[in-house]
């Protein structure tokens, strides 16, 4: 996808060890309109793209507490 050309992966501050977690290239967003979101133990596998403001949507109710485990 010539979405994700340029992107830069980070991963959460509360990642843990356990292998749980997820990673983002949100730099994308300005450049390209999208967020992209993939499996931290696949980089080279599928990779969601989001609109930025559901990206923003998505973070706000995880911290909002409407997810649970």
């Amino acid at each position: 996808m010539r979405e994700l050309v340029g992107a830069v992966w980070r991963t959460s501050s509360r990642s843990n060890d356990q292998g749980l977690c997820v990673e983002v290239a949100d730099n994308l967003a300005r450049v390209h309109g999208v967020v992209g979101i993939r499996d931290s133990k696949d980089q080279a596998g599928p990779v969601l793209v989001v609109s930025p403001p559901g990206w923003t949507s998505f973070v706000g109710a995880i911290r909002a507490g409407h997810f649970t485990r």
